[in-house]
């Protein structure tokens, strides 16, 4: 029998047994479960399995952390169990009825970013790199960037931004694929779509601003009666969401009440088109109004003379956002916050959560240096979570001893504030753990590596603090 054969068995048991199991798949390191009733799992006697390093609840699903060797554990708990596991988006979707209206439309929202999310890291990472090569004067006494003297890199600076041009300016694309995807309508239209958003033939919007304030040329459709404004939504956001729902509305309504034998060139003809024109005419402008309006609101709290405030309570709670889920939405914001005030508020805050729940960890692992499941448990917690995923950081750990999640929450609230008292902004989002230096303005790279350090500290600090109060179970139990 295969090593998690009896663990298996106990798990289906601990779960409230088959009858209580909708369905189930896993991830690179969780068992992810869809209950009939939650209440049913034993979550302490499963917690307490060799095998299992922490759990949680979260997008309606029940999920177990076993480790990088999940798959060989999903093997044996469908030969115990006698059932067969689901892919990732059924369950998703099965997930769904035990959530409310507001955590179903974070779900979605987060469904349609999660596929985008490696390519703004990609991105992220290469604005960062271009402005260490490209922006900063490292040599010659800090009077001439590496570009400047090295004809190379001046090559490899021009030669990234491609792949920068790719996934900025033209990611009303990636996003009208991503929507129409998870609509299930027609996501190569998608594609067409997205293009007829960012196509070269429009302005951009500073050249429309710009042609509007000096008098010039503005490029029309001239349909004799009325024109139309030629004018681009590039690395527009809520614009390109709007268009691909507006879309697939369309499309779905039409494949459904089209006969078939002129579906394939009566949907897609008459649901492209339509979405076009309402795009450039009412959808696009209301949503460069409302996506324009959000990124000011959140620049008009960290632009002002309370920023450092706004920026300390942010850091403050945005631990309870990821918890509830709420962080999903403040994705697409930020993505139109780059493109409308010129960089991002908050990612610096985002990333120094993740830095501060990794070093709670590691806080809890010297705690408990003695107990060889802690350290089983936090030594790959911490690493994932220096490098940006946090989930077994925070979830499998602080969250459960409580303790180190609050020493996070501080530590992450007094180096906010620290940070923009500094006047640290991002680029873009990128990797949100030790990483993050790259995605910061040239400018504050350095600085914000300081305050990384710090976080570092004071989240270990508050953490060790904090395991000698009452937070910490296991000394409210020897007291």
């Amino acid at each position: 029998m295969a090593g998690f054969a009896n663990d298996a068995k106990k798990m289906l048991e601990l779960l409230g047994g088959k009858e209580n199991i909708v369905s189930f798949t896993h991830c690179a390191t969780r068992m992810r479960f869809v209950l009939k009733d939650q209440k049913q799992a034993d979550v302490k006697a499963i917690e307490e399995l060799s095998c299992v390093k922490g759990s949680f609840t979260q997008g309606g699903q029940f999920q177990i952390i076993i480790g990088n060797k999940v798959s060989t554990f999903y093997d044996d708990f469908v030969e115990a169990s006698g059932i067969e596991g689901v892919s990732k988006a059924e369950v998703k979707t099965e997930a769904k009825g035990n959530l409310n209206l507001l955590q179903r439309l974070l779900a979605n929202l987060a469904e349609i970013f999660a596929p985008i999310i490696p390519a703004i890291i990609v991105g992220g990472l290469i604005l960062g790199f271009r402005n260490i090569i490209g922006d900063i004067a490292l040599l010659e006494n800090g009077t001439k960037t590496i570009t400047a003297v090295y004809p190379f890199w001046n090559g490899v600076y021009n030669f990234l931004w491609l792949i920068g041009e790719a996934i900025f300016t033209f990611l009303p694309v990636i996003i009208t694929y991503s929507v129409c995807k998870k609509m299930n309508s027609d996501p190569v239209l998608g594609i067409v779509l997205g293009i007829t958003l960012v196509s070269p033939q429009l302005m951009s919007a500073s050249d429309y601003v710009q042609a509007v304030a000096t008098g010039g040329d503005i490029k029309t459709w001239d349909f004799g009666a009325f024109h139309i404004n030629m004018v681009g939504y590039q690395s527009q956001v809520i614009p390109a969401i709007l268009v691909g729902i507006l879309f697939s509305v369309l499309y779905k309504f039409l494949k459904k009440h089209v006969p078939e034998m002129i579906s394939m060139i009566v949907v897609p003809f008459f649901s492209l088109v339509p979405a076009v024109l309402l795009a450039h005419t009412v959808i696009g402008p209301f949503g460069r109004v409302i996506g324009d309006g959000l990124a000011k609101i959140i620049q008009v709290g960290f632009d002002s003379s309370f920023s450092w405030i706004v920026s300390g309570i942010y850091g403050l709670l945005y631990p309870l956002m990821v918890i509830t889920g709420l962080h999903h939405a403040m994705l697409p914001i930020d993505l139109q916050a780059a493109e409308t005030v010129g960089g991002i508020y908050t990612f610096p805050v985002v990333a120094l959560n993740n830095i501060a729940q990794a070093s709670a960890v590691v806080a809890f692992v010297i705690i408990n240096r003695r107990n060889a499941k802690a350290k089983e448990v936090g030594v790959p917690a911490f690493i994932s979570g220096y490098l940006g995923v946090t989930e077994p950081a925070m979830f499998g750990i602080n969250l459960k001893y409580l303790y180190p999640f609050v020493g996070a929450m501080l530590a992450t609230g007094v180096t906010g504030m620290i940070s923009r008292l500094i006047g640290v902004i991002a680029n873009s989002v990128g990797v949100g753990g030790l990483p993050a230096f790259l995605s910061m303005k040239a400018q504050y790279m350095l600085p914000y590596i300081g305050v990384m350090a710090l976080c570092i500290v004071l989240s270990i600090l508050f953490t060790l603090l904090l395991s000698k109060t009452p937070l910490n179970s296991e000394n409210r139990k020897k007291n």
